[in-house]
């Protein structure tokens, strides 16, 4: 596979990995507007020099995934290889042209339209981005406080033999869970009704930073995150959700594999003159 050229548009959350401590899950777009999912990548591990930014330019090395059949799904040859390339600045109206000529190319209006596609064999979609006719509620509800105890064993014991062979200490820590799990419940065109939970890592670090503000007061945290992606995006600006499947629930073909990897919110545009 020769060296491409993606836009970087949704990093997952970061989440506990026996193998490489941490790993995140990246979304981006070629120029053509067709998608790429760049999963396994130790992100807070990369060197700073290769920790791409959302809305920037990367080239790297990329393969096919063997063992994931969603046709967007890829791996770095090389994590070390990746070269960062310039970022898609905001427009000063907020209205975002350039990122929206790139990634709304497509755009699903439908839910049956999306899970059709999601299940045909020769399409296999499992990145998309989708407009809302209506945004419903911003839900957020309590989740475990912690990760699995079986995977921070196992994270543990391999750092450990890491240290013995080294003879050094491994100073990494995988990151915190988030004690609670945030949804958009939003309407299609035709009023059929989806609740789709957010796992990108910008409503997370934005949970910990208001968390921070807030000295620890996880209520006034919570209401933080919620006046952004409710009244700031979902009835503020206009609203576009980007979505991409779980390979377990995409191959079990659940009634809808998808969840939120990120918001994309510019402002209105104002219709032109015909004139």
């Amino acid at each position: 596979m020769a060296t491409e050229q993606i836009l970087i548009i949704a990093k997952t959350y970061p989440a506990p990995s026996s193998k490489y401590d941490e790993l995140v899950c990246t979304a981006g777009v070629r120029m053509d507007g067709s998608w790429v999912r760049i999963y396994p990548v130790p992100f807070r591990k990369l060197d700073f020099d290769k920790q791409y930014k959302k809305f920037q330019w990367i080239e790297c090395d990329i393969v096919r995934r063997d063992a994931d059949k969603r046709p967007e799904s890829y791996q770095l040859r090389n994590h070390n290889a990746i070269k960062l390339l310039n970022e898609i600045p905001t427009d000063k109206d907020g209205s975002w042209h350039q990122r929206r000529e790139i990634l709304l190319k497509k755009v699903y209006t439908n839910k049956a339209n999306l899970i059709k596609d999601a299940y045909e064999p020769d399409k296999m979609t499992s990145l998309a981005v989708i407009k809302p006719e209506k945004f419903l509620d911003f839900k957020i509800e309590k989740a475990d406080r912690e990760w699995s105890k079986d995977k921070l064993d196992s994270i543990k014991a391999r750092a450990q033999q890491i240290d013995l062979f080294l003879g050094e200490r491994n100073p990494f820590e995988v990151v915190k869970k988030i004690p609670y799990s945030f949804s958009y419940k939003f309407a299609d065109n035709e009023g059929i009704k989806s609740t789709l939970q957010i796992i990108d890592w910008e409503i997370g670090a934005l949970y910990w930073n208001c968390l921070k503000r807030n000295n620890g007061n996880e209520q006034k945290a919570c209401d933080l995150v919620r006046k952004k992606y409710w009244d700031d995006f979902a009835k503020s600006k206009d609203a576009y959700l980007l979505l991409g499947t779980t390979l377990e629930y995409h191959i079990k073909k659940a009634p809808n594999p998808f969840l939120i990897i990120g918001v994309f919110p510019p402002a209105y545009q104002l219709l032109e003159s015909l004139f």
